[in-house]
């Protein structure tokens, strides 16, 4: 009598992206054991595991570590591509500093004093924080200035913006509207209004790692939570949202799971893997 061979799991795609705050991390930074097993079941299945975020790599490093993650993480709103396994830089894009100054003088002009950050370029690139500037809790320093000429002394990935009177939504859609044509604008999260380099996003940045990986879009679904993971939905065959994502995000989504608190990433994960 012969016995059926043993069915080996399909999964549909060759890349499982994935944001990080808001996304596969639960609100007290971990990641769920659930969550864990089911990427595990996702790259048993031959899909590999990314992590796209838009944190700079010095504040992504302690994470991946702690997650025991060894592969490539597309950090800084795509503007680096990092071997978390061999703790290198793969590449880096900086943020042209002159038209930079050029924007903050276009948004200053429109709706008055900005408080500013930025994050500089490199492996131990330090985050520089300015006068007024409200910073979120996290592991790693900050280097105050008071003088914004320091702000352009060595290469930036990005500059954070906040306004005493304006919203997080406001804030960005001004800023575009009157230096869409110089910077990038994106909105990362809570208090996170980002100024970047022209044309880059996480889908630029995936688009990099997918390649090294022998991965196109049509094989990838995208995990996120904020507006600047809609280009990472853009670019990916399909793009899930999570519950607690901003409304922007859950407009263009091809699905909304559960939350990052009740392991929406594994929902979806586990249903694909049947």
């Amino acid at each position: 009598m012969s016995h059926p061979a043993p069915v080996t799991p399909s999964f549909p795609y060759k890349l499982v992206a994935t944001d990080l705050d808001g996304t596969l991390l639960r609100p007290d930074d971990t990641v769920s054991v659930r969550t864990r097993d089911a990427l595990t079941a996702a790259t048993a299945a031959g899909a590999a595991h990314i992590i796209v975020t838009g944190r700079a790599v010095p504040w992504t490093r302690h994470i991946l570590d702690d997650l025991g993650y060894d592969g490539l993480a597309v950090c800084g709103q795509g503007a680096q591509v990092y071997h978390a396994g061999e703790h290198r830089l793969l590449t880096s894009v900086t943020l042209d500093r002159q038209l930079a100054g050029l924007a903050l003088a276009k948004i200053e002009a429109e709706i008055g004093p900005l408080a500013l950050a930025a994050s500089r370029d490199g492996l131990d690139g330090e985050i520089l924080v300015g006068p007024g500037y409200a910073v979120q809790d996290g592991p790693l320093p900050t280097v105050a200035f008071t003088d914004v000429s320091d702000l352009w002394a060595a290469p930036l990935n990005k500059v954070y913006i906040q306004h005493p009177g304006l919203g997080d939504d406001a804030l960005t859609d001004v800023a575009r509207r009157v230096a869409g044509d110089l910077v990038g604008v994106t909105m990362a999260g809570e208090g996170v209004v980002e100024l970047l380099p022209l044309g880059l996003s996480k889908a630029t940045g995936l688009s990099l790692a997918a390649r090294r990986l022998g991965a196109k879009a049509v094989d990838t679904i995208a995990f996120g939570d904020m507006p600047n993971d809609i280009p990472m939905f853009g670019w990916a065959a399909h793009g899930v949202a999570m519950a607690n994502a901003h409304a922007e995000l859950k407009a263009v989504a091809d699905e909304v799971t559960t939350s990052n608190e009740a392991d929406g990433i594994a929902v979806v994960l586990e249903r694909l893997l049947g």
